[in-house]
């Protein structure tokens, strides 16, 4: 019954991407602005459904964090809807002439954006990925095929029917917008091999989910990567400054991949920061703070941070600190630990700042500004796919264009090859 249903599903997408590929902009971008309507009009069975999900997630002992990316409230179904509005309203990649040149025999040669074809998302326990992935694969052409986690399954039925009947009836092809029902997890390991269906898969959630895909996955992974987030406060930095990133860069929402999960701070300026801003985090925002032996110097009430913690992406209100001698040994321990997500520098020196930006190998990396901004909308991308922590073909917040392809384009006037 797995196969049954995920080769099915799969199927019905490759279908409708054939028809997704010449679809009219005009006729995607109504499919949207629907799909955002019906949203709004229906978000009382949404609510119902996800009220199903969280009772459930409470009795099985999902973490705060989780509870938080599982909630969904009529405030952030509006913010779903206003996310496809806002895809709706950018500039149509598919078609885009990226190139165009002359060659001397004649022919003219362009690069044009087209849509991939079906794009596979695999999920965890975040109910708005499957409308921001719906909408992003809609306004680039594209079928989707959806498999969220188990903890959603009742909020993901209730969204993928109401957003698929919406870009139905404004013109859509049947079979668009697929989602993978089972909550079997067979139904991964099938799905990362349907080469023949899927043309990309991209996974998002934790790092056990991440690399299963990558590793296993015989279709082409775009790796959307583990969020251990670093930010350096130098020993020239304005300190209110740094005091104000820190703190929204770990509390902001701690439960997402560009929180920050370790804070670096200079040994000439430990002292004067990290008593009251740790104080702080603890009091106000119920941060457990877990900290070098020279932090612990500092403030005795830390805990003591092993190896494994710099290691880990918490997606908690739990911060590791470190104190470091200099930059060198910062961007030492952001390459050790780091994830190549996103990191930030706190500093007024000139210098200092341009060799973070260019020696720390990272997706986003930040000069006095909190990690919290790696984000399509907040990039000025409209809603995201992820945030690629790769190198090939995309990298940081995937928007409209890291979700074509290219084809060449060749006009001739009867030329043959000699």
């Amino acid at each position: 019954m797995v196969r049954e249903e995920v080769m099915s599903k799969a199927a019905k997408a490759r279908e409708a991407s054939r028809v997704m590929g010449s679809l009219s902009t005009a006729v995607r971008d109504q499919a949207l602005l629907v799909m955002a309507e019906e949203l709004v009009d229906r978000s009382d069975e949404i609510i119902e459904a996800n009220k199903m999900d969280m009772s459930k997630g409470r009795e099985r002992g999902l973490s705060t964090a989780l509870l938080d990316r599982l909630l969904l409230t009529e405030g952030r179904i509006n913010e779903m809807a206003e996310g496809l509005r806002a895809i709706a309203m950018l500039p149509d990649p598919v078609g885009e002439v990226i190139s165009m040149w002359k060659r001397p025999n004649g022919l003219q040669i362009g690069k044009m954006r087209v849509p991939v074809g079906v794009i596979g998302i695999i999920y965890e326990a975040r109910p708005n990925v499957t409308v921001d992935a719906a909408g992003l694969c809609l306004k680039t052409g594209n079928a989707v095929v959806l498999r969220g986690g188990s903890e959603a399954i009742c909020s993901n039925k209730a969204i993928a029917a109401i957003i698929s009947e919406a870009a139905v009836r404004a013109g859509a092809p049947e079979g668009a917008i697929q989602l993978i029902e089972t909550t079997d997890r067979e139904a991964v390991n099938i799905l990362m091999k349907l080469n023949q269906y899927i043309d990309i898969l991209i996974p998002r959630g934790g790092a056990g989910l991440i690399q299963t895909v990558v590793r296993n996955a015989t279709v082409p992974v775009i790796e959307t990567g583990v969020g251990n987030c670093h930010v350096y406060v130098d020993n020239e930095a304005d300190l209110e400054m740094a005091k104000a990133i820190v703190i929204n860069a770990k509390t902001q929402r701690p439960g997402v991949c560009n929180a920050m999960e370790t804070l670096l701070v200079n040994k000439d300026v430990a002292g004067l920061l990290l008593p009251d801003l740790l104080d702080t985090l603890r009091k106000d925002y119920g941060v457990e703070v877990r900290g070098c032996p020279a932090t612990k110097a500092l403030i005795s009430w830390v805990n003591e941070a092993s190896d494994e913690d710099y290691f880990t992406e918490f997606l908690d209100l739990i911060l590791a600190v470190r104190v470091v001698d200099n930059i060198d040994e910062a961007m030492d321990h952001i390459y050790k630990y780091g994830t190549k997500h996103s990191e930030a520098i706190v500093t007024t020196n000139y210098n200092k700042a341009r060799r973070f930006l260019n020696e720390v190998d990272a997706a986003a990396v930040y000069v006095n500004a909190s990690t919290r901004f790696t984000d399509g909308f907040q990039y000025g991308f409209g809603a995201e796919i992820g945030i690629s922590t790769q190198k090939l073909h995309a990298r940081g917040p995937m928007g409209l264009a890291e979700l074509t392809t290219t084809k060449y384009i060749v006009f001739g006037e009867g030329q043959i090859r000699k």
